[in-house]
């Protein structure tokens, strides 16, 4: 598989290994599920229930990366799906545009697009999320119509390898000039409803559906913008609500083991797929360890296993 290449901002990498290969339980290591027998067409309502077999892929900027260190939103999913067989890959990327600007790394945005989709498509996902117009919408009213175009344009590069799409318009400012931001915010989340309808493809509302407020000693988000956990966390409740099959009211508390076990799943696919000093690995210094890159494709069956770990523990919890 062909992977993007970035210096990431996590510590470990493929000199790890050997370590990880160590702690991980030697259990059975099943091959991801084949997709599910029905087509994964979109619906012309723009249905997107989760199926048993389904893959599903979470694209968008910082909002869907840190989602992975969280896996609030993939734990309310997975668990609320318990007799499902479902995957779960995170494709997210800090600072990101729907013309993939953070994603070129060395090369030009379009450069960086072409590999997103590129690596999409390998994994062969039958349900995608695509989470952006955060970032865009500081460009405002300026910037509104080139967002829904690269939108559009988005949405038919994915359609055309006949995934399921799930649009999803991002959650609020708390920021001291918060009614500013979300106003703007609010004319891109409306763009974003727009295609969704346009393409038939699924919508999770976060900015009407997401509650303005946190409980009493608790906030939205650690900045005015980045969620915290208890923003993820009702994050995930709209998700869960969005596809059929609300939370009940302690499922945060109750879905703790699951949740950190989803983590760790995907902190071994970051590592798969976005490995530290791949400058070094892949790129124009690969002369001096480029004999590491061997090691990357032994993060699979490690992924594969951890995932069965999360369907084991939501079967346990029910």
């Amino acid at each position: 598989m062909a992977f993007s290449r970035v210096r990431s901002f996590r510590s470990s990498g493929p000199c790890l290994l050997a370590a990880i290969l160590a702690v991980t339980a030697a259990e059975s290591r099943p091959a991801i599920a084949e997709a599910p027998a029905q087509s994964a067409s979109r619906s012309p309502e723009g249905d997107w229930s989760l199926r048993d077999g389904d893959r599903i892929v979470f694209l968008g900027d910082t909002f869907v990366e840190r989602e992975g260190d969280r896996g609030f939103i993939e734990t309310s999913l997975v668990a609320s799906h318990p007799d499902a067989s479902l995957t779960f890959r995170n494709l997210g990327w800090s600072g990101d545009t729907v013309w993939a600007e953070s994603r070129g790394v060395f090369d030009q945005p379009a450069k960086g697009y072409e590999r997103m989709l590129a690596l999409v498509r390998e994994l062969k996902p039958t349900v995608v999320f695509v989470a952006y117009g955060r970032n865009e919408s500081y460009r405002g009213e300026a910037g509104l119509a080139d967002f829904r175009k690269q939108l559009e344009k988005l949405c038919d590069d994915l359609l055309a390898a006949d995934m399921r799409l799930v649009l999803v318009t991002p959650h609020r400012f708390e920021t001291a000039d918060a009614a500013a931001s979300n106003a703007a915010l609010a004319v891109y989340s409306q763009a974003i409803r727009d295609v969704a309808a346009a393409k038939h493809a699924g919508l999770v509302d976060l900015f009407s559906q997401m509650p303005t407020t946190a409980a009493a000693g608790q906030k939205l988000t650690e900045n005015g913008v980045h969620l915290s956990n208890a923003g993820y966390a009702e994050a995930a409740r709209v998700f869960a609500a969005a596809s059929g099959h609300p939370l009940p009211a302690d499922f945060a508390a109750r879905s703790e083991t699951i949740r950190n076990q989803v983590v760790a799943k995907n902190r071994l696919f970051f590592h798969r797929w976005r490995p530290a000093n791949e400058t070094y690995i892949f790129l124009f210094r690969k002369h001096e360890q480029g004999n590491n890159a061997v090691e990357i494709p032994q993060f699979d069956p490690l992924v594969e296993a951890a995932e069965q770990q999360v369907r084991s523990l939501v079967k346990g919890t029910r």
